[in-house]
């Protein structure tokens, strides 16, 4: 097989932004996980929406939006309202629900450690600009958060949908909550509600398009989808964009799931 020549990084930086133009638009929204926090105008009910739907996002795009749905229609179209306020028997209606290992028990569990969340910190963005305060890099910021967020009593089971870089992870799903939460341009589809964090700070969301896509670009070298790649991803896109790296998910993801790489 010949071996490809190295593309010339003003052409991916090139591509990257003609990609990024063309798939950050409205029109992404609707078959994106981001539909589900996008039904809310509230801080607090797209933070809880957005959190809830990006810890299921892993599978098929149309059933992690359908079960984002279902998730909001359990909470009665009201996320903050019914974290803070469910009764035990509100509660027990929640535990009907299943996405793939997700289970109604581990949203139980995630309602009552958001509501301890609101309740010591206000909101979640405080806790994650907080930990980022204490830490050289975002990865180190989620897994302090990810500390804070499990401190109080819960089910062990749910431990494992929330990702702990200190172990590895690339925090693919909360990456990408953050991606949500903190980017703002005007194209609308990030919220930009997060004013204690900077775009700057943010990190790729890493996933198998992510990252077979930006091997084939030359962005990537490291073979898994782990903290240390998606640490250096991030790093190149800074160097093309250090204000706002993450902005090329959109680019990047979007090649993956069109067939960029099978068909170039």
């Amino acid at each position: 097989m010949r071996k490809l020549r190295a593309p010339d990084p003003r052409d991916v930086k090139a591509l990257l932004e003609l990609k990024f133009r063309e798939f950050n638009t409205t029109s992404f929204i609707a078959d994106d996980p981001i539909s589900v926090p996008h039904l809310f105008q509230s801080k607090e009910d797209r933070e809880i929406a957005g959190f809830l739907a990006a810890t299921i996002a892993w599978g098929q795009r149309p059933v992690i939006v359908k079960n984002g749905m279902r998730i909001v229609d359990l909470l009665n179209h009201a996320p903050h309202e019914f974290v803070m306020n469910a009764s035990r028997k509100d509660l027990n209606t929640l535990k009907s629900f299943v996405h793939r290992t997700f289970n109604g028990d581990d949203l139980v569990q995630f309602t009552l450690l958001l509501r301890e969340i609101y309740s010591n910190h206000g909101s979640m963005e405080n806790v994650v600009a907080a930990s980022l305060k204490k830490s050289e890099n975002m990865m180190d910021a989620i897994a302090l958060f990810r500390q804070e967020f499990l401190k109080p009593k819960h089910n062990s089971h749910c431990e494992k949908h929330i990702s702990d870089p200190s172990r590895g992870s690339s925090a693919k799903r909360i990456n990408m909550f953050l991606r949500w939460m903190v980017r703002k341009d005007h194209t609308g589809v990030d919220f930009g509600i997060w004013k204690k964090i900077s775009p700057s700070d943010l990190m790729i969301p890493l996933d198998v398009h992510v990252g077979n896509v930006a091997r084939h670009l030359g962005l990537l070298q490291r073979k898994q989808d782990d903290r240390k790649a998606a640490e250096e991803l991030t790093e190149k896109l800074r160097k093309f964009d250090s204000n706002d790296p993450v902005k090329y998910d959109f680019a990047l993801f979007s090649m993956g799931i069109a067939g960029f790489v099978k068909h170039q």
